[in-house]
């Protein structure tokens, strides 16, 4: 199989610029032909949680955040529009926003991934038939997790809203599909796409057609009007015009798959970890879904990506709750650091945790164990442990909770890690990276330009172009920046890992049904 997209049209312009819409924030940066960040700029929002295990955004203000960022970015580098060659995006993926397709004015908040309401929705239609059914067509369990129950939700919640979208008068999306929306002209002639990986998350997509499926769309109650047109990760949907005008709109990315992508993991088994307020584990399966052992070890088959006129590519992934929001906690909420990266300086304090374990299932575990009921424990406490040993403890959280995944990896699909590609913030922590690689007992890279979603946005923008040729030439961009190989005996490892099973065990079913209105939202 060929690896080079269609070439729409080769384009003069110097750079490609990727939008990177994330949980907290949203970012652009600009990429020369080395795959060399030039500029970058970046604007947070505000999150609201109205009530407990609500998680909202103002997707306006998300619209009105990235204008600002990329004319940010473009007047930092110095250039303009006409040396753009394409504009890529990569978003918080899940995250669900209805609007009016005439004023472009969204129905009500968006529900980003971290909300907890359509919980009851997924299951009770995990609990029937139609259960099974949208495990068949999608590879997905049904979990509010996904975009489909949060929909229904808006659909029965908001006054008159489903009569509208049945009308066509509202349109659905995830992130990146708004933001394509209103940068191709909104009201006025915007495209409504979303790309492959985004509308697999919906629930709502045959995992291998990639199309919408009817049955699904009966389940969820979803009106087929309001539901964009779904398109590769990597091909030109249509050109800016109100943000970089005449410049392609050449690619879009669920986060996760597009720091896949950017890491360059391209061939089936390479994998890779993001480390940011979560952590997402993805391993390349190639170019078929991979149903066998995945769900039953607490893992996802999802979409990894599809380059226009090829065939879609498929990845196992594993999601880990909290890493780096788990630092935040030690920081904020206890008071232990001025500043995250101190946790690295109190952490060195010592040669161990000092039997102390700490295991954040602040709202539930995700991969492998996937218990909402799970609450955080720190476990095995004596007079002797400090806070430099609590500090360790917390680092190491977020390396244990890697080793859970990755060895379901291994007993499920059959997936053998040799090496791990890293990305995200967190990475700039090497004790956390070489406990990483301790634990996994396999080296860790971690690439030169540590940005990955928004490379990997930016890499389907520049193939769709031709600002880029092929895959082979995206490969030679990556570069290594750093590297950690196994330091820990097989011996430590195995008493340390006993350590952490049995502190995990302690936050198994905390939860009782009639304690569960008291839980707290997923602050993600």
């Amino acid at each position: 199989m060929s690896t080079a997209p269609a070439v729409v049209r080769a384009h003069a312009g110097r750079f490609v610029a990727a939008v990177d819409q994330g949980t907290t924030s949203t970012r652009c940066l600009v990429f020369d032909h080395g795959g060399r960040v030039v500029s970058a700029a970046q604007s947070e929002h505000r999150q609201s949680f109205p009530r407990p295990g609500w998680a909202e955004v103002d997707a306006l203000e998300i619209w009105r955040s990235t204008q600002r960022v990329v004319n940010l970015a473009l007047a930092r580098a110095g250039i303009g529009a006409e040396d753009v060659a394409a504009l890529g995006l990569a978003n918080q993926r899940e995250t669900t926003v209805v609007w009016d397709r005439r004023t472009g004015r969204p129905v009500a908040p968006a529900i980003t991934w971290q909300d907890t309401r359509a919980t009851d929705v997924a299951a009770q239609v995990a609990a029937g038939p139609d259960g099974v059914l949208v495990e068949e067509i999608t590879g997905l369990r049904p979990a509010g997790y996904f975009s489909a129950p949060r929909l229904h939700w808006l659909l029965e919640h908001v006054p008159g809203l489903e009569r509208r979208a049945r009308a066509g008068e509202v349109l659905f999306g995830t992130m990146e599909t708004w933001l394509a929306w209103n940068i191709t002209g909104g009201g006025d002639g915007g495209v409504h796409v979303t790309d492959v990986t985004n509308a697999h998350r919906t629930l709502l997509v045959d995992e291998r057609t990639l199309e919408w499926d009817p049955r699904l769309l009966e389940v969820f109650g979803v009106p087929a009007a309001m539901l964009p047109a779904v398109r590769p990760n990597v091909g030109v949907v249509g050109t800016c015009r109100t943000l970089l005008p005449g410049v392609p709109l050449a690619g879009a990315f669920g986060d996760q798959q597009a720091a896949l992508f950017g890491q360059a993991c391209f061939d089936r088994g390479q994998s890779k970890c993001t480390y940011g307020t979560g952590a997402f584990l993805l391993a390349n399966t190639g170019g078929s879904p991979v149903r066998a052992g995945v769900t039953e070890s607490g893992l996802l088959s999802t979409v990894a990506y599809q380059l226009d006129g090829e065939e879609p590519q498929y990845a196992v992934e594993a999601s880990i709750a909290y890493a780096g929001a788990l630092v935040s906690w030690f920081r904020d909420s206890l008071g232990l650091l001025r500043t995250a990266p101190e946790v690295e300086t109190l952490a060195r304090q010592v040669e161990d945790n000092g039997g102390c374990y700490v295991v954040p299932a602040f709202a539930g575990l995700f991969s492998p164990l996937w218990d909402p009921d799970a609450r955080g424990v720190v476990a095995g406490l004596t007079s002797y442990v400090t806070k430099a040993h609590l500090a360790r403890a917390v680092l190491e959280a977020t390396a244990w909770q890697t080793y859970d995944v990755v060895e379901a990896l291994a007993t499920g699909p059959g997936l053998t890690l040799d090496r791990l590609r890293v990305d995200g913030g967190m990475t700039a922590n090497n004790l956390l990276m070489q406990t990483i690689a301790d634990v996994l007992d396999v080296p860790v890279d971690r690439p030169l330009v540590a940005e990955s979603v928004s490379r990997g946005a930016a890499y389907a923008a520049g193939l769709a172009v031709g600002f880029w040729p092929d895959l082979d030439v995206l490969r030679g961009t990556w570069r290594r920046a750093a590297s950690w190989t196994p330091e820990m005996s097989a011996d430590r490892r195995r008493r340390e890992l006993a350590g952490w099973r049995r502190a995990v065990e302690r936050t198994l079913g905390w939860v009782v049904p009639d304690e569960a209105e008291g839980t707290p939202p997923l602050l993600l």
